[in-house]
């Protein structure tokens, strides 16, 4: 990309979007193509139609997508599959016929089968069944993915697809029903600090294992993949085992238990923890395989327990 390239990130007000923004613009990449949902509704062919023939952007950042944490996914699964469905159809789609030269479609590890053997590459995607309680948002995931992988065969297009871990950090959503689950236990420590709780309950057993990613980390990861050069980028493109899709983790994982001890000190709450075994635990460990992208270069710079006091931080000075 070039200073001056007409750069459109789709979805530029959630966290990773808006994280993406911030990464641009501390590169210097200052044209950048912006909207709003009130004014470009992706999930309106028509108007993605529009827009992209009328702005003509040569470098798309696909962030754009309805997201939630378990409660959402396994409640909304109508909407989750058709939102994400739509938007990146209409996006992957515009682009083509617009001429971009490269797309970067962000996706979620939740694409990876449910018992996929740890850690996760990228060849094992369809290889067995999903986690139910998530399955409609990562097929529509794992249907861009298809598509990118479609396009770049079918009309030589360079569209890339990447997969992040769990994610957290600045603009972070801390609704406890719709939220993921580290700006969830966030937000219970607080206010049950606040409360004077004797105790904050954490569903499941606390055993399963995650990988979290700070969301600045993820968007200079995303900068980093859209500057490669021809060779490199091609060579993922054109990958003989698991083309033109690539993980992005950190590369270190925790136990949910262990996670909600490091939130409790950070907040500062005193009370005792309570794990819901009744509730469920999702996938039971969830470690991406990010050798490709470390063998490119590029490594997380945020570590846990700073990024969640970070996260902390921005929790009461915006959300609240």
């Amino acid at each position: 990309m070039q200073s001056n390239s007409r750069i459109f990130v789709a979805g530029h007000r959630g966290m990773v979007g808006s994280a993406i923004v911030r990464a641009l613009h501390g590169a210097g990449y200052n044209n950048l193509l912006l909207r709003s949902r009130s004014e470009l509704d992706l999930c309106n062919q028509s108007e993605v139609e529009a827009f992209f023939s009328e702005q003509k952007p040569e470098y798309v950042f696909l962030a754009a997508a309805r997201v939630g944490g378990i409660i959402a996914n396994s409640t909304y699964k109508g909407e989750f599959i058709h939102d994400n469905l739509m938007i990146q159809n209409n996006i992957i789609h515009s682009s083509w016929k617009s001429e971009v030269k490269r797309l970067l479609f962000l996706g979620s590890t939740c694409i990876y089968p449910k018992f996929a053997p740890q850690p996760m590459k990228e060849e094992y995607l369809l290889t067995g069944p999903l986690e139910p309680t998530n399955d409609a948002y990562a097929i529509a995931k794992i249907a861009g993915i298809c598509q990118c992988r479609s396009y770049n065969q079918q009309y030589g297009t360079k569209y890339l697809s990447a997969m992040p871990n769990n994610l957290y950090g600045t603009n972070d959503n801390f609704d406890l029903e719709k939220s993921h689950v580290l700006p969830a236990m966030i937000r219970k420590f607080h206010e049950a600090k606040l409360r004077g709780d004797a105790s904050v309950t954490i569903w499941g057993s606390g055993t399963p294992l995650r990988e979290f990613l700070q969301v600045d980390d993820l968007a200079a990861a995303c900068v980093f993949l859209m500057n490669l050069d021809d060779m490199r980028y091609d060579a993922l493109l054109n990958d003989p085992v698991a083309p033109a899709l690539i993980n992005v983790g950190s590369g270190l994982e925790i136990s949910i238990r262990d996670l909600a001890l490091m939130v409790q000190d950070v907040v500062g709450f005193a009370g005792s923890l309570v794990f819901d075994a009744d509730k469920p635990d999702g996938t039971p460990r969830k470690l991406a395989d990010s050798t490709r992208i470390h063998a490119l270069g590029w490594r997380h710079t945020v570590e846990l327990r700073d990024g969640i006091a970070g996260a902390y931080r921005w929790f009461i000075e915006n959300y609240l």
